[in-house]
């Protein structure tokens, strides 16, 4: 696991944009796993950078890991609305190379099962993530055990409040939704964790510091063989010393 620490968010995006560039640039078929919330907007920003000066992203397909159920496409906190307003329409990334989950489908568990068959098709390259307050990755949420395929998840209180930041009242958000289970996550060939700001100093150091357990979900990434963690410093505040190094064990990991 690599940790990488940086001063602001945006400096962040820019690292976090330049593995994906390299990831694009090597593979004739480039496959990312792709995030969405406040956190990756700084990765979309700095990847449509790299398009404007350049970057093509025609051969790019893209799998998005979770949706809400209950919101359509047009609706301006679905994902897919999100993916549109921060990548899609500002790159030249096929339609036909652009998958997210049907929040409004009508049989869910054959939504659920079409997803993973796109996944097994297009075996994951780049994945990025976030983290919620609570370490749930996609929308994994903790629990006694953790979906492995695709899966309807119901989410829990926690996230809901988090998430109402982004809806007119918190009755709005959605209570459930669809996301890639921990199986598609972690046999993407590489995986970028982002979280920025204090709120996430905690949690970030119970998943890289702590044991693998599944009421932290993030903690699962511990077992993956190519794990980026990148960070503000404010999230990485319980990783440092008093002098604002990585702390030893990190040290060690981080060259491991």
């Amino acid at each position: 696991m690599n940790i990488r620490i940086f001063d602001t968010p945006h400096e962040a995006g820019v690292y976090a944009a330049a593995l994906a560039e390299h990831i694009i640039k090597n593979r004739p078929k480039p496959v990312l796993g792709l995030a969405t919330g406040a956190t990756p907007i700084h990765f979309y920003q700095a990847l449509v950078r790299l398009h404007q000066y350049g970057l093509d992203l025609s051969r790019v397909t893209t799998i998005n890991l979770d949706e809400y159920i209950g919101l359509g496409p047009s609706h301006e906190q679905s994902y897919s609305y999100f993916m549109q307003k921060h990548l899609f329409d500002h790159t030249n990334i096929l339609p036909d190379h652009i998958h997210l989950p049907n929040g409004i489908a009508t049989n869910l568990e054959m939504e659920c099962n079409r997803y993973d068959g796109i996944i097994q098709k297009n075996p994951i390259h780049f994945q990025l993530l976030g983290i919620g307050v609570n370490g749930h990755i996609g929308f994994n949420e903790p629990d006694d055990l953790l979906q492995s395929k695709t899966h309807v998840v119901r989410l829990q209180l926690e996230t809901v409040k988090s998430n109402a930041r982004f809806f007119n009242q918190i009755e709005e958000v959605p209570k459930k939704a669809i996301t890639l289970g921990v199986q598609a996550i972690l046999q993407s060939e590489q995986i970028v964790l982002m979280a920025f700001g204090p709120e996430k100093a905690n949690i970030v150091a119970k998943s890289v510091l702590g044991n693998v357990r599944t009421d932290v979900p993030a903690s699962i990434l511990q077992l993956h063989k190519q794990v980026t963690v990148v960070l503000d410093r404010e999230s990485a505040k319980q990783l440092v010393d008093e002098y604002g190094n990585l702390r030893t064990e990190l040290k060690r990991m981080d060259n491991s």
